[in-house]
């Protein structure tokens, strides 16, 4: 790849939820330690310098959230989130049918959604020439602030199955 024409995709799982009674689950908040944790994923993307110019956040409270704490960390750096209805109890198909639609203007894009939907894409999209250790960690355990990054070349209109390379899945706790 060469770099100057390298995109970066990261693909996040939103911070550890609660489950208080009578709460419909779209509007579940963060639980304490989501609220710990949230900030080290932020504060990771700071540190490695992978930071997004656009986000692109399932309207889910939880998520929400979750995007908060990273903007947070993010500081002055840190792009207006895009709210999504339809990334919320979406498929990975769905997911990748609303990145495919942003402009390559973008070229850091952060998505915040939900299991399976984040895992599942990260499985379509990771390429042979990922890293291996990393693909096994993530395929086998996506835990709540699970950070999948990846890099590709293609527009975000092309991008389909098995063409972004996997450099990094991160679990901050």
């Amino acid at each position: 790849m060469s770099e100057h024409h390298i995109k970066k995709l990261l693909i996040l799982r939103h911070a550890k939820a609660a489950w208080p009674l009578g709460v419909d689950d779209h509007e579940r908040p963060l639980a304490q330690r989501g609220h710990n944790e949230a900030p080290l994923i932020g504060r990771w993307m700071v540190e490695q310098g992978h930071i997004p110019d656009f986000i692109l956040c399932s309207s889910a409270l939880r998520t929400r959230q979750t995007c908060t704490w990273i903007c947070n960390e993010l500081g002055d750096k840190a792009p207006t989130p895009m709210l999504s209805d339809g990334i919320y109890e979406a498929s990975a198909t769905q997911v990748l049918s609303e990145i495919n639609q942003l402009p390559d203007t973008i070229t850091s894009l952060l998505v915040i959604s939900h299991m399976p939907a984040v895992q599942n894409l990260a499985m379509r999209l990771a390429s042979v020439e990922s890293d291996e250790e990393s693909v096994m960690d993530m395929a086998t355990h996506y835990p709540t602030s699970g950070l999948t990054v990846f890099e590709h070349e293609k527009s975000w209109a092309e991008l389909d199955g098995r063409d972004a390379k996997l450099t990094r899945f991160v679990v901050r706790r």
